[in-house]
C-alpha cells in the first residue's frame, strides 16, 4: 500500500539548510507529543493498542523509505555467568525503535534537509494514525450511546427501578476526553512548529507548508476544523492538493481549490434539499444557494462574485486550451486563490 508522507510531497521544497540545536530539541518535543497520544506502558505494562499503532507508523514509513526498520531493531551484549561468557540477546520494544530514528544524531551522509522530513514524516504518520482512530471513536458513538441506553432502559424495566448514573453519558464524556486531548496535542505540535520559525502547520492528517500567521490564523485553522468531518471529505482532500500544488510549484493549484469549494457548495445544495437534479455545473448549484424560493441562502451579489470566479478561473484551468497558450496564475494570485477559497467555504459552511 502506497502511503502518501511529507519527504515525499516536499522533496523539491528545501525547508532545511543545517541542523541546529533547535533541529534537535523539535525532534524532541514532536516525539514526546507521539508518546502522549501513544500511552506505551500503561501500570508498567505495555499497551497492546499503542503497540499495535506504533507498528503500523513504523511499517507504513519503512516500506516509502525502502527501509527494514527505522532504528536498530535488536540488541546483543556479554556478561559473564559462572566464570563462562555469556551472550544475551532480544529485540527492542516497537516505541524505542521509533524514538531513536527520531532522536538520532545527525550524520552528514544525509542532508539535514532529508533528514528532517524523513522524520516529520514519522510524525505526520502517527497523528493521521491517531486523527484516523479517534474519526472512527466519532462515528461509532452514537450508535454505542443508543445501544447503552437501550440496554439501560431494558434492565431498569426488568428490575423495576432506575440504576443511577447512564453509561452513556459515561461514553460521551470519554469521547469527549479523547477528543480535546488530541486537539491539545495538535495545537502544541502547530504551536512548536511556530516557535521554531518552521512554516508547517498539521491540519486533518497531514502536516502542509504554512502561510503568514494571520492568514493561518484567522482563514486556514478555521477552514480545516470545519471540514474535518466526514461529509467534507472531497472539499478537505482537494484543498489539500491545492497547497501541495502550489507549494511544490506544481500545474493549477488555484483549479483543485476551486474544486474544493464547489465539492462544498454542491454538499450545502444536498444537504438543504434544494438540489434538483437538473443542475449541468457549479453555476446552477450557485442558484441553488442563492434562490428566493429557497431562502435565499446567499445573496444576489454572492451569487454574482461566485459565478464570476467560476468563470474567470475555474473554467479556464479546467478545460483544454487548445491552439491557445495554456492559462497561468502567479504564485501570489495562486495563493491568494486558495485563501479565496477556503475563505468562501468557511463562510458558506458556518451558516448552514
Amino acid at each position: 500500500m502506497l502511503t502518501d508522507i511529507f519527504a515525499d510531497r516536499y522533496a523539491n521544497l528545501p525547508l532545511w539548510k543545517e541542523f541546529t540545536e533547535t533541529e534537535l530539541r523539535v525532534l524532541n518535543q514532536c516525539i514526546q507529543l507521539v508518546e502522549q497520544i501513544f500511552p506505551y506502558w500503561i501500570q508498567g505494562h505495555e499497551s497492546p493498542i499503542a503497540k499495535a499503532s506504533y507498528t503500523s507508523v513504523h511499517d507504513r514509513l519503512c516500506r516509502e523509505l525502502g527501509k527494514d526498520s527505522l532504528a536498530q531493531k535488536y540488541y546483543s551484549y556479554q556478561t559473564m555467568h559462572l566464570g563462562q561468557p555469556h551472550t544475551t540477546t532480544g529485540t527492542w520494544t516497537i516505541n524505542k525503535i521509533c524514538k531513536d530514528f527520531i532522536c538520532m544524531p545527525y550524520k552528514p551522509d544525509s542532508t539535514p534537509d532529508r533528514f528532517m522530513k524523513e522524520r516529520l514524516s514519522f510524525i505526520e504518520l502517527a497523528f493521521r494514525h491517531r486523527d484516523e482512530q479517534i474519526r472512527l471513536m466519532n462515528l461509532r458513538l452514537e450508535k454505542e450511546v443508543a445501544t447503552a441506553e437501550l440496554l439501560q432502559s431494558q434492565r431498569s424495566t426488568v428490575l423495576g427501578m432506575v440504576v443511577p448514573g447512564k453509561r452513556s453519558d459515561g461514553l460521551k464524556a470519554i469521547n469527549q476526553s479523547e477528543n480535546i486531548a488530541f486537539q491539545d496535542a495538535v495545537n502544541e505540535l502547530n504551536e512548536r512548529f511556530l516557535r521554531a520559525s518552521y512554516p508547517l502547520n498539521y491540519h486533518n492528517g497531514f502536516i502542509q507548508a504554512a502561510t503568514d500567521e494571520l492568514t493561518q490564523k484567522h482563514i486556514e485553522n478555521p477552514f480545516w476544523s470545519l471540514v474535518a468531518k466526514p461529509i467534507w471529505k472531497n472539499v478537505d482532500s482537494d484543498m489539500k492538493e491545492a497547497l501541495d500544488q502550489r507549494d511544490a510549484n506544481g500545474r493549477d493549484p488555484a483549479f483543485f481549490a476551486a474544486r474544493a469549494l464547489e465539492s462544498a457548495i454542491k454538499i450545502i445544495s444536498d444537504q438543504k434539499c434544494w438540489t434538483h437534479g437538473k443542475e449541468r455545473g457549479a453555476h446552477n448549484y450557485i442558484d441553488n444557494l442563492s434562490s428566493e424560493k429557497n431562502g435565499p441562502f446567499i445573496t444576489s451579489w454572492e451569487r454574482d462574485a461566485l459565478k464570476s470566479f467560476f468563470t474567470e478561473i475555474r473554467n479556464p484551468f479546467g478545460h483544454g486550451a487548445g491552439s491557445k497558450d495554456r492559462p497561468e496564475l502567479t504564485p501570489q494570485q495562486s495563493s491568494w486563490a486558495i485563501e479565496t477559497c477556503m475563505s468562501w467555504v468557511k463562510s458558506l459552511v458556518l451558516r448552514m
